[in-house]
């Protein structure tokens, strides 16, 4: 049985500590708000700490740290428990800088430990039918595509803790739409930015970053593409989409969170079969991504136990960092 420690004990991590208590043993977690940490603990043998430093010097039964801190932290965090030769799972987004992004990779390479980064998205079925036509050809060469994001994030969400700094939360292609280009990346390949743009609509207090990003892509194929996210949808979130325009077919994944197919058309005829999807993480005052938190477990399992599995790694993720910097040296240009 995986003996796991959590750090970082806000909305995200009661999630993890499902699936942990589901697929392991919870035996420590740890906060700088002692009140947060002793909640998450409630019900289990966890013991509670305020510190790291400390967790890793006297849990050494702890064989995989879960990492559930502000975007800003995790590479600070992820680094000290590789260095103590624990293996790593991190939230995404992996950090907020490509230079971090590396070194994470990198002293996880050193110390001989594994680096897992949460993807959810990627355990989506309409994103897996997406890559399976994908590989086999059926959209043939893909000449456009479209990213879409039309969010709602209340003030609430803002309010009295990290999320809209600059620092800690670094903007909303990290913490809300991240996945997007993970999932860009990991059907359609390397991508360069041809230009972008960033607005704060001043519709928010304690909000330092931007809430509208649109930009213009293309990938190393050539295939040209848009990206437009807001925060800003009124009544609640309304659309998460990627759609691909191939010389053969044609199919866009939507719905809220890319949890459904809403078109799709090649000259093969391979049909899609819709299923039934799990629902979307409920952080209570908002909803946001696929709650696949499950199946990204149940894969960690199979990593720990060596057998073979389909959890992305630090080494996978970098380009995502990557291009999402890139998004914003654009903008700021």
């Amino acid at each position: 049985m995986t003996q796991f420690a959590l750090i970082g004990c806000g909305r995200i991590a009661q999630r993890h500590k499902t699936e942990i208590l589901r697929t392991g043993a919870l035996v420590a977690v740890c906060d700088i708000d002692l009140a947060m940490a002793q909640a998450l603990a409630a019900g289990t043998q966890a013991r509670v700490y305020t510190r790291l430093e400390v967790l890793l010097e006297q849990e050494p039964l702890v064989e995989l740290v879960v990492v559930c801190t502000p975007n800003g932290l995790h590479a600070e965090h992820a680094i000290k428990s590789l260095q103590a030769r624990r293996h790593v799972l991190c939230e995404k987004p992996l950090c907020i800088a490509f230079t971090a992004a590396w070194s994470m990779r990198d002293t996880a390479h050193f110390f001989r430990r594994k680096l897992f980064v949460v993807k959810q998205n990627r355990f989506n079925k309409p994103v897996l039918f997406a890559r399976q036509i994908l590989e086999a050809g059926n959209l043939g060469r893909i000449l456009s595509f479209s990213l879409n994001g039309y969010w709602n994030q209340p003030q609430a969400y803002y309010t009295g803790n990290w999320h809209g700094t600059r620092h800690e939360d670094g903007g909303i292609l990290y913490t809300q739409f991240s996945h997007f280009f993970d999932m860009l990346l990991w059907l359609l390949g390397d991508t360069t930015v041809i230009s972008a743009a960033a607005s704060n609509s001043g519709l928010r207090s304690h909000f330092e970053i931007e809430d509208s990003f649109v930009a213009l892509l293309q990938t190393t194929g050539g295939a040209l593409g848009t990206a437009h996210f807001s925060i800003n949808a009124h009544g609640g979130n309304k659309e998460g989409s990627f759609t691909i325009i191939g010389e053969k077919g044609t199919m866009k994944i939507g719905g809220q969170y890319l949890n459904t197919i809403e078109w799709n058309s090649n000259d093969a005829g391979v049909p899609y079969t819709p299923e039934m999807d799990a629902g979307a993480n409920d952080n209570g005052i908002y909803s946001g991504n696929m709650s696949n938190h499950q199946l990204v477990y149940d894969e960690l399992q199979k990593a720990l136990a060596g057998q073979p599995q389909s959890l992305p790694e630090a080494k996978d993720t970098v380009s995502t960092i990557t291009l999402i910097e890139q998004l914003y040296a654009a903008a700021r240009r």
